[in-house]
């Protein structure tokens, strides 16, 4: 439970849905595994490709809300969006297993349901959602991964968090079971991969982007926004940042 809480901040209120900002949306429920219901929003938009969202660690799908939006009306992809389990109106309790599991719900349901083609879909991670995002990414063939305001694991950003406590990282490596390893994944992703950071990042630190970066195979971008800190990004980098998403997700192995 300590360990629970001190990684995962979830909010089980729904504030806002799509339609308070305009958009057509259909609400989905997902059955897990092992017995769970996972709940989350279809947003279609006039575009043939599919953003499957993996969040980050805090609130649930209402409070992305915001960018949810100016990427439909920037890009026009069709949007998933779903909460982990404890988040928003999905039930049980969050875990590193348990976002996997979800992930795999996730993607059978769009498969299958969705008649979605991998190579139609476009995996999209923030923060936390990056490590979930790429571990899909070594399963499926799909089109494009794009990791925003990724860290490297959770021992990383417990030294990176607490530099003044010696050993924090290892400490944390040996007793906690979440990792959240990114960087042990993407030798295992086989598709082309967009990483994003703000320059200004006082959550995850600048440098964690790069090095995801430098661990992934090719074809790879790196796309840093001066100005921008963890959540700002959308906003930050504007009509550039757009552009940047919508070249590399069109174009996705061009050089």
């Amino acid at each position: 439970m300590i360990e629970r809480n001190l990684i995962y901040a979830p909010n089980k209120q729904l504030l806002l849905n799509p339609n308070n900002i305009g958009l057509d949306f259909e609400d989905v429920r997902i059955n897990t595994s092992d017995g769970l219901s996972l709940h989350g929003w279809y947003i279609p938009g006039p575009n043939k490709l599919t953003l499957v969202w993996f969040h980050g660690n805090s609130g649930n799908i209402s409070t992305r809300l915001d960018s949810i939006g100016d990427v439909r009306k920037n890009l026009g992809y069709n949007i998933f969006i779903f909460d982990y389990r404890g988040y928003g109106l999905s039930s049980g309790d969050t875990s590193e297993e348990g976002t996997y599991s979800d992930s795999d719900a996730v993607m059978s349901y769009l498969l299958s349901s969705k008649d979605l083609e991998p190579s139609q879909t476009v995996l999209w991670g923030h923060s936390l959602g990056c490590a979930i995002a790429t571990r899909v990414a070594t399963k499926y063939p799909i089109r494009t991964l794009i990791l925003q305001s990724g860290f490297t694991s959770i021992p990383a950003m417990s030294s990176h968090k607490y530099p003044f406590l010696p050993g924090i990282g290892l400490l944390t490596r040996i007793l906690f079971k979440t990792k959240y390893d990114i960087l042990s994944k993407l030798g295992s992703v086989q598709v082309p991969i967009l990483v994003i950071h703000g320059d200004q990042d006082s959550v995850v630190p600048h440098f964690m982007g790069e090095t995801i970066f430098s661990h992934a195979r090719s074809p790879k971008r790196f796309y840093s926004v001066k100005g921008a800190g963890h959540n700002d990004i959308h906003v930050t980098g504007g009509s550039d940042y757009y552009k940047v998403l919508y070249d590399f997700i069109e174009n996705p192995r061009k050089t």
